[in-house]
């Protein structure tokens, strides 16, 4: 069988067979096997899910990434190997992560004795929810290495193509939390009560403005309130509304500025309804921002790898790779991979011609990143 073919089988495998973000035991178990089948060693690291392995010798060492958790989504992608556990669908690509740093570790192995130094592979558990790199980082899965690098498919580009940027790429991913409190009453008697309603209601369009009127024009920043909940009959006004969202920047001063706007907001707003208004926050990965040397090199070597390169544009999606990215210098790139329907959408299908290039291009990057340590 064909390298092409079989990095396409498991694919394949573990697109049937998805898990959610720390529950991917029988997803942990294959790469287990099959990196043993391939005399690849496992390294005893004390984590739930997930593996490490590494190939060579020596003390130089890079890291190559890959995640393998999916996402809580029914499939409709109409593919012969559709999921079959019902209700969790690799939806973003991470079975095809997966399958292309797999490639790149078997075409190391076959050359393990010329490699100038160890190459460690990173199969990363719970992206998704932003928890696995944290945990691969306090398992020492890092210790003694000097960069890293991953990669994300992106369906709006052609397979073939490659984008990253040195600095900001992905953005920082904060959850928000605003539970508006006032007075319920009659709903035919608004004037007894204090209108949770309408209090929310107006701040959700209060926000909308700090994006456009309290942020350096040139700066990326997404506000968005995403869900609102409140009441549970016609005739009764609620004595509570609570609003969900996320703000998502590429610098953490806009960040901070942006939170401490939509306090302000919301305290004009309490003390002008005679309300209460509490927020929380939840922090998600930080902006990922890639080193500009690695970046650059990245690049060199997709191009000399046959890809057609590009300077990608900010990505307002989150990724917990930057979260490696603050301990160890490296790059994080995107690689085409022609879907006619986006990342976390049911019908999401990716190209499996990108496999096994992107497979070559990180075996690649992985050899040439070592002679440059």
């Amino acid at each position: 069988m064909s390298l092409g073919q079989q990095l396409i089988d498991w694919r394949r495998e573990l697109h049937r067979h998805p898990e959610l973000s720390g529950q991917e035991v029988e997803t942990t178990a294959r790469l287990r096997q099959w990196l043993s089948a391939a005399g690849i060693a496992v390294l005893p690291y004390d984590i739930q899910t997930g593996v490490v392995a590494e190939i060579g010798s020596g003390n130089k060492r890079i890291a190559l990434r890959a995640d393998i958790d999916a996402l809580p989504i029914e499939e409709r992608s109409g593919v012969e190997f559709t999921s079959q556990n019902p209700g969790v669908m690799h939806a973003c690509g991470h079975d095809v992560h997966t399958s292309v740093i797999l490639g790149a570790a078997l075409q190391l192995k076959a050359r393990e004795s010329s490699l100038p130094g160890r190459v460690r592979i990173l199969f990363q558990p719970a992206e998704e929810n932003f928890g696995g790199a944290k945990s691969l980082v306090r398992a020492g899965a890092l210790h003694d290495v000097s960069a890293i690098f991953g990669m994300h498919n992106e369906p709006g580009l052609p397979v073939g193509s490659f984008a990253t940027r040195g600095g900001p790429f992905y953005a920082n991913v904060d959850r928000f939390v605003i539970r508006v409190t006032g007075k319920g009453a009659h709903a035919a008697r608004p004037h007894e009560g204090s209108d949770a309603i309408v209090l929310a209601s107006q701040l959700v369009t209060a926000l909308q403005s700090v994006a456009s009127r309290n942020v350096n024009t040139l700066d990326s920043v997404v506000l968005s309130v995403t869900r609102i909940e409140g009441g549970n009959t016609w005739n009764v006004l609620p004595e509570s509304v609570e609003l969900e969202g996320t703000l998502r920047t590429h610098r953490s001063e806009v960040q901070q500025n942006v939170k401490a706007r939509v306090g302000e907001i919301a305290a004009g707003f309490a003390s002008a309804f005679n309300a209460q208004i509490d927020i929380t926050w939840y922090a998600g990965p930080t902006a990922l921002v890639n080193d500009e040397r690695w970046a650059n090199f990245a690049t060199s070597v997709a191009r000399e790898t046959g890809y057609e390169t590009q300077h990608a544009e900010l990505h307002m999606g989150g990724e917990d790779f930057a979260v490696y990215l603050q301990h160890i210098p490296g790059a994080f790139v995107s690689i085409g991979s022609a879907s006619p329907f986006g990342l976390h959408h049911p019908a999401f299908n990716p190209d499996e011609a990108l496999i096994e290039p992107a497979a070559h291009y990180f075996s690649q990057l992985a050899e040439k990143a070592l002679q440059q340590i």
